[in-house]
């Protein structure tokens, strides 16, 4: 036990009228929404780097947060660690989380030494885990953080670096396994190119390939029944990443021949940082099949890189599950908490009410998806538009020639007249239920 979250009581459900910051205002777990429990719908995971193994630096900035588990180069501090974060989910009561490997464990001085710390450290989950009711959404590895990952994991033109990242990751997908973890997540921190003038792109993206297929082949020999799931993002640190965004994902895993294999985890700064919204990323992997999972955060609009704030945005979360609802929900996926507190917010009250802020504010959006999902209006107007797709002549169309198309429009046959898309109309119905 430790006594960083000491006189915090566990959060509870207040209602909207509560001025209480340290209660939750619309997160209800028992709330029943289109079926289901709010709690089910929502499946929150808190992410273990960024409110655990985080020290607040930045860029232009180190440390500021001072924590009873610093330094983290140590075993002993590792378990305190574990020890306030399991206090921290109690607290908040939240279904899952998840982790990379190196916030979790101390780097050893060999491969066989950081293995020994990450399993000492994961039986000590599961210990803890047997007590209570949260579990694992899903588990990943960190390999952007150290210098043997500078120019990529399995991208990189070392082939003793592939071999290192391969054995990284099967040491990461069986703690997931033996920690009931429901996915596994790939997020290429590095796996990109600084400049062309030293990369061999078509050799990096086979190699990328073949590391996914060789993750997708040791799923089913250790039988792990969850999903395996990649993470896209533009840039940062690299200056072009090959899994750039959902549309970029898809296309690498129908050439790779994975597209029923692995689905996509979705973060809603990465979103930005690509020229989306999250909202498009959501409907772009929802259409493809592919949606797995998101990583719900936010960048500020005003800085160019991933800030990875806690949302705020109703709209905007409402809109993302919307897109969710329709897509029939999160299935092994979750909404995690890839968000952290700003550099200057020092106190276990501040990480504790992000997280309250954050979950409120997806159930806000979540009840609002629901409601213009249950009144239909968007789905009427989407009706309206495309009716003329379902008539027979239209059909015949798509099943016939240029030729036959040309000579309706040349005889005068089809001459069409524009309408309006109406998307103010569209935008200030939406405004009626956020």
């Amino acid at each position: 036990m430790t006594d960083f979250f000491k006189n915090i009581a566990p959060a509870q459900y207040e209602g909207p009228d509560s001025t209480n910051p340290m209660a939750f205002h619309h997160y209800n777990p028992e709330e029943v929404v289109m079926g289901k429990r709010m709690e089910d719908h929502l499946r929150f995971a808190v992410a273990y780097w960024h409110s655990f193994a985080w020290e607040g630096g930045d860029p232009f900035g180190g440390q500021t947060f001072e924590r009873p588990w610093h330094p983290q180069t140590r075993m002993d501090m590792a378990k305190v660690k574990a020890d306030a974060a399991f206090e921290m989910f109690d607290i908040l009561q939240q279904p899952y989380f998840c982790w990379h490997d190196a916030d979790v464990r101390p780097e050893g001085d060999s491969f066989a030494e950081s293995l020994k710390n990450f399993e000492e450290v994961i039986d000590y989950f599961e210990e803890k885990m047997s007590t209570r009711s949260v579990k694992l959404l899903w588990g990943t590895a960190n390999m952007f953080s150290h210098r043997r990952w500078m120019s990529g994991a399995s991208t990189n033109p070392d082939p003793e670096v592939f071999a290192y990242s391969a054995a990284t990751v099967k040491t990461c997908m069986d703690a997931t396994k033996k920690l009931g973890g429901e996915n596994y997540v790939l997020w290429g921190g590095r796996e990109g190119y600084e400049t062309l003038l030293n990369t061999d792109m078509g050799r990096e993206l086979d190699n990328m390939g073949r590391f996914l297929n060789m993750v997708v082949d040791y799923k089913h020999k250790i039988g792990f029944e969850g999903t395996i799931l990649v993470e896209p993002k533009p840039q940062e640190p690299s200056k072009h990443q090959y899994d750039f965004d959902a549309a970029t994902c898809y296309g690498f895993l129908k050439k790779y021949g994975l597209e029923n294999e692995v689905k996509l985890n979705l973060e809603q700064g990465h979103a930005i940082l690509a020229g989306h919204s999250f909202e498009h990323e959501i409907a772009t992997a929802a259409a493809l099949g592919v949606l797995g999972s998101i990583d719900m955060n936010r960048n500020d609009y005003q800085s160019g890189w991933d800030t990875d704030q806690f949302p705020n945005s109703v709209p905007e979360v409402a809109l993302s599950y919307y897109h969710i609802l329709k897509d029939g929900g999160l299935k092994t996926g979750g909404t995690n908490f890839d968000a952290k507190l700003r550099r200057q917010s020092l106190d276990a009250e501040d990480l504790i009410a992000a997280h309250i802020g954050g979950m409120d504010v997806c159930a806000r959006g979540l009840k609002a998806a629901a409601a213009m999902i249950e009144d239909g209006g968007l789905e009427d107007a989407l009706a309206e538009r495309y009716a003329g797709w379902d008539t027979d002549a239209s059909k015949a169309m798509l099943a016939g020639g240029l030729d036959g198309t040309f000579d309706d429009v040349m005889s005068g046959r089809i001459n069409p007249t524009p309408k309006s898309g109406r998307q103010e109309v569209l935008e200030n119905y939406v405004n009626r239920f956020v």
